[in-house]
């Protein structure tokens, strides 16, 4: 979205945010060099323009016993329109789906999937493909979670 110019000051508070949603105004604003109502407003402006789309608390998967994620990646039946409208209208049925993309290459789209464990991922597995008709689908296991963030790699220095 480049209708909405980002200054230097709106990458700052963009970038703390990313970091850390709980900040106080007062003390976002002091980071990024502003008084508490300039930087609230700046905000507001970012959140109308749809930059900001949500704030959210990040959880431990594992935690909460969602010990098992899995990249599951989906080769379309065909490509009519009616099996995208499918597609999309399924997605939203399965809870354990977290991200889904539209994949250019050998797979048609790629999904992130998190369950409590191999048992449960069968159960999904089962259940989604008997919703959704796929050429192929194949699953992949992680082992380990090396990073995981959801700040986004902002320039905090160019204009």
């Amino acid at each position: 979205m480049r209708d909405f110019p980002l200054d230097r000051i709106d990458r700052k508070i963009l970038d703390q945010l990313m970091r850390d949603t709980t900040l106080p105004v007062a003390q976002l604003g002091e980071r990024v060099g502003l008084s508490q109502t300039p930087c609230w407003k700046r905000v507001q402006k970012l959140e109308a323009a749809g930059i900001i789309t949500g704030r959210v608390a990040l959880v431990d998967p594992e935690k909460i016993g969602l010990g098992l994620t899995v990249f599951v990646e989906i080769e379309a039946s065909d490509h009519s329109p009616e099996w995208r409208s499918r597609f999309r209208d399924t997605i939203p049925k399965f809870d354990a789906i977290v991200e889904v993309y539209r994949m250019a290459g050998d797979i048609d789209y790629q999904l992130k999937v998190i369950v409590p464990s191999m048992a449960d991922y069968d159960r999904f597995y089962l259940e989604f493909t008997r919703a959704l008709p796929c050429r192929n689908v194949t699953s992949k296991f992680a082992m380990e979670t090396v990073q995981s963030t959801t700040a986004l790699p902002i320039d905090t220095v160019t204009p």
